[in-house]
């Protein structure tokens, strides 16, 4: 019997106990895998920088490895998003709705788990830990199937949740790490229907694509970040300033970080923007206006209106009006989120109202798209699409429902 094979049966069977756990029992868990990271932080670090130095040898890009990198601080990061989640009230078993038939029959719709969840992606060690926590308060069972760049920091921190698990309520088998990433194991994998009830793929475009067109398992779809900020007439110096410096800078390799920035032809302060962002270092590059006004700014080609750039690269145009940003995003637009700054309530209103995404914000970052800054302790991705979840997904977003109906011998005519 493969690897692959053995674990999903394991899990299924521990899916089984899991779902029945109470609150506590859960929580008492997941304090104990919390504990256990703190205690064996050294040797997380020691079994990231294998990865590391490997990934430096093979070329991996700056973003990939500022993904890749565990430091003390993303560690003690994963264990307050832990603690989060213990605080956070569980949804297994929350009625949503009922009612009573004029029967008599009462209804009732309440949340369950949704069973075995696996998970794909890239390298980010921090997602292994993310995902376990949330999946384990939720009642459901993993399967972890990350990247082989990152197979050392994934193997080390799975082994440490597996054995504060024994000394836990929660069997240990409900978390399990696919060691073979080889890309005939990953494309069995989506296709594991009797033993996975969900797959959620997290990662750069290439991946998620992949998943979605080979997987018979059902896909809980996130997305790549192409991010907008529109900045309109009437929006504020600094204000604006603080923003855009903020989404493309703070953190520019992660997916709600800002990739273009549109800004309306009359806003009096573009050429301190611009100039404000080319001494930050950012690599500028613009619609034919822009490309001709300023020599640092490289002429934009169509790719680059559609990339998720993922380092200090800012695509930058100027638009006519709030119409004309709106257009553009909804030409280039990944759904992921999007921001206006503006001190126009009818120009927010229409943005609002015309801007397909999953987050929209006004006069803020578009970096708050977190499961963290959104109040879910952790995210087990961000979702782009349109059915059962959207944005940040936290507890919720990985429950199913339940319909309990109770008679007192009702038949129907």
């Amino acid at each position: 019997m493969n690897e692959l094979l053995l674990k999903a049966m394991q899990l299924k069977q521990a899916a089984k106990s899991l779902a029945v756990l109470s609150t506590s029992e859960k929580n008492e868990a997941l304090a104990i895998i919390a504990e256990a990271l703190v205690a064996k932080k050294q040797w997380i670090l020691a079994e990231n920088k294998k990865d590391m130095s490997i990934g430096q040898a093979n070329g991996m890009s700056p973003a990939l490895l500022d993904r890749l990198q565990l430091t003390e601080e993303r560690i003690k990061q994963m264990v307050t998003g832990i603690q989060q989640v213990i605080a956070l009230p569980d949804p297994v078993g929350e009625t949503i709705e009922e009612q009573t038939r004029p029967n008599g029959l009462q209804i009732k719709h309440i949340r369950v788990p949704l069973g075995v969840i696996g998970m794909v992606y890239e390298a980010r060690p921090n997602v292994t830990v993310d995902a376990t926590t949330l999946c384990l308060k939720t009642g459901n069972a993993v399967l972890l199937r990350g990247s082989s760049s990152a197979i050392y920091s994934n193997q080390a921190l799975v082994s440490i949740m597996q054995e504060a698990l024994k000394h836990s309520p929660i069997p240990p088998e409900a978390v399990q790490l696919l060691e073979d990433t080889s890309r005939e194991t990953a494309r069995s994998m989506f296709r594991l229907k009797e033993y996975l009830d969900v797959l959620i793929p997290r990662g750069g475009a290439g991946l998620i694509q992949s998943v979605v067109e080979n997987a018979t398992v059902p896909v809980l779809e996130t997305g790549v970040g192409n991010c907008h900020i529109f900045i309109d007439q009437s929006a504020k110096k600094q204000m604006t300033m603080d923003i855009v410096l903020n989404a493309k800078l703070q953190r520019p390799s992660v997916c709600n970080a800002a990739e273009t920035v549109l800004i309306h032809k009359d806003w009096p302060y573009v050429g301190e923007l611009i100039e404000t962002l080319h001494h930050q270092a950012v690599e500028l590059r613009g619609d034919a206006v822009l490309a001709s006004a300023y020599p640092f700014i490289q002429p934009a080609t169509e790719a680059d209106w559609r990339t998720e750039f993922l380092a200090p690269i800012l695509a930058v145009k100027l638009v006519e009006d709030v119409e004309d940003a709106i257009r553009h995003i909804s030409q280039y637009g990944t759904k992921h989120s999007e921001a206006i700054i503006s001190e126009c309530d009818a120009h927010v209103q229409r943005f609002f109202e015309s801007v397909d995404a999953a987050v929209l914000y006004h006069n803020a970052s578009t970096r708050f798209t977190d499961g963290e800054q959104f109040g879910y302790g952790a995210e087990i991705g961000i979702s782009t699409q349109k059915l059962h979840a959207r944005g940040p997904m936290g507890l919720r977003a990985i429950t199913t429902t339940k319909t309990l109906v109770y008679g007192a011998g009702q038949v129907r005519e």
